[in-house]
Order: structure tokens, then sequence, then C-alpha cells
């Protein structure tokens, strides 16, 4: 799997520039520090104001494409988010999930927040694909890292979860104290580490005739350390009880494996001792794996495949 340019992917500079502003609207909402972040005060540093009534349909869409013009920014698929920038309003897609919907408010006063990008266009419509960490334009890979940043108040979470016990527990559990996705805290956790890890966020199993079932590959997400140790590694793109990491796939209602001992071979052909678990809320299934050590000559040998 050929990891894709994300927010991870921003120049040292950009991503410099965009958390410091995050900061800065943290401290002027005065929400440095308060969890979770106060969504409604940073709003308000933003200049922007959200409607709350759910007007996101093609009649008014349409309408304001017009008011628009050329200085629009088009979705690519179904519309969950609007800023107007002359109004100063953002319209959402009522119908997102809490935990959804607060990213997604955080990415549309991002637009309006960051100075640069405020400028730059009258409408802005936000679809997934834009809210994805992998999106193609650096505009919203910005607003991506602006929103997470004020969401997970820069590094408090990298701090908060270095002081607790390694594992896929973690992040789960800071989850709530951040009013955040499960998805988003594990990425934040992985991304942000300073071990050797790394996450497989894969579709939930689908059950194939003979009582087995097959995973596809959704997402990588690693960190500095392990893309120095390993390098882009060879993943696999299906996942099934015949290989070593679709093994770790809970079912049946379990919501974890436990964890179990993999090797991985890093871009030198060293051979790593690994401990990997997983979890799954049944929307999408994490597999955590982090490297310990370089593995004994006897260490029965992990593809990732």
């Amino acid at each position: 799997m050929t990891r894709r340019p994300d927010d991870c992917s921003l120049t040292p500079g950009q991503l410099a520039k965009v958390r410091t502003e995050a900061e800065r609207a943290l401290r002027e909402a005065g929400a440095l520090g308060v969890l979770p972040t106060p969504i409604k005060d940073i709003l308000a540093v933003a200049k922007v104001e959200e409607v709350k009534e759910d007007v996101l349909n093609e009649g008014f869409l349409t309408k304001m494409r017009m008011k628009a013009g050329d200085a629009l920014k088009r979705a690519l698929s179904k519309v969950i988010g609007l800023f107007d920038a002359a109004a100063g309003l953002i319209f959402l897609d009522q119908l997102l999930m809490p935990v959804k919907k607060r990213f997604v408010t955080l990415h549309e006063a991002g637009h309006g927040f960051l100075p640069w990008q405020r400028v730059m266009y009258k409408l802005v419509e936000d679809c997934d694909k834009a809210l994805d960490p992998e999106a193609a334009e650096l505009f919203d890979r910005e607003a991506n890292v602006f929103a997470s940043e004020v969401l997970f108040q820069n590094d408090t979470f990298h701090h908060m979860a270095a002081d607790l016990k390694f594992e896929i527990w973690t992040p789960i559990r800071l989850a709530k104290q951040f009013d955040a996705s499960l998805y988003s805290c594990i990425r934040q956790y992985v991304s942000k580490n300073e071990r050797c890890c790394v996450v497989l966020v894969l579709n939930p199993p689908e059950l194939i005739e003979g009582d087995g079932f097959r995973a596809t590959l959704r997402r990588v997400i690693a960190s500095s350390s392990f893309l120095s140790t390993f390098g882009e590694c060879a993943w696999a793109s299906i996942y099934t009880p015949d290989d070593q990491f679709g093994r770790l796939i809970p079912l049946a209602g379990r919501k974890s494996s436990g964890k179990r001992e993999v090797v991985l071979i890093d871009r030198n052909g060293d051979r790593h001792e690994c401990i990997a678990e997983s979890f799954t809320q049944t929307h999408q299934v994490f597999i955590l794996v982090h490297a310990l050590r370089k593995a004994r000559q006897t260490t029965l040998l992990l593809s990732a495949a």
C-alpha cells in the first residue's frame, strides 16, 4: 500500500504556521486547557456563527453557488459543511454524529480563522473527501490540522497519553475527555507518538462462505519512528483468518483480541519483536502494532501480508 500525502505531510513550516494559529485560537477563546474544547468559543474568535437549521439541500446550495460565482470551492461529493466567508456563517449537516459534527465545525472554523484561507473563497463546500486526512488539496489539509490541533489542544492529548500505559485502550479512554471520535484519537495517538508504532485501520470483516471472513485495509497510520525504521511496508490489502494479522480481528461481538507477539522486518532486513492488539467498535477495526526490539534469529517471521 503506497502512503499518499496527508495532513501529516505538511512541511514543517506549514505545520508550524497552522499550529501557531490553533494555539492563538485557543488562547483568544480562553479555551487553552479546557476539556473538551468549547466549540462555541472557538467559533466566536473565528468570527463565524453556525446556522442551526438543516438547509443543505440542492435548492439552497444552488442559490449559494450562484452568489459565490467563481470564488467557490466546490465539494466532490455530498456537502456536509458549508462556509460562507462573506457572511461569516457555517452550515452543517444536522444528521452528522455528534463527534464528527464537532470536527466538521472546527474544520469550517479553520477556513474562517486561518487568515490566508478566509480571503481565498467566498463560499467553501466540504464533503467527506475534504475531511479525509488524505485530502488532495493543501487548503483542506490545513483546515484538518487546525481542527485536530484545536480539538486535541495542540500537544495536550499527546502529553496525557504519554503518562499512561502504551496500549490501544489509552486513546479509547481519552476519547471521552476530548469528546472526539475513536478514529481521530487513535490516529492522534499513533501519529504523534515517539514510539515505533503503527495502526492498521480495516473495514469491518465480511463473512464469506465456509465460516471465514475478509477485511479490507482502509488506511495505515504510522509514527515517524516507525517510518524511519521500517519504511513503507507492503501491507496486504485484504486480511483473512489465514494470515497473522487477520487472526487479530475480533469476532462474535468481541471488542478486542488481546495482545499477541509478531515480528516485522525493517528496511535493513532486520527482524523486530512486536506486540499487536486490536479493537473494534463495529464501524472499523484497529490493529495497533508496537515494535519493541530486534528479534532473535530463532523467532518465527511474520510478514505484513
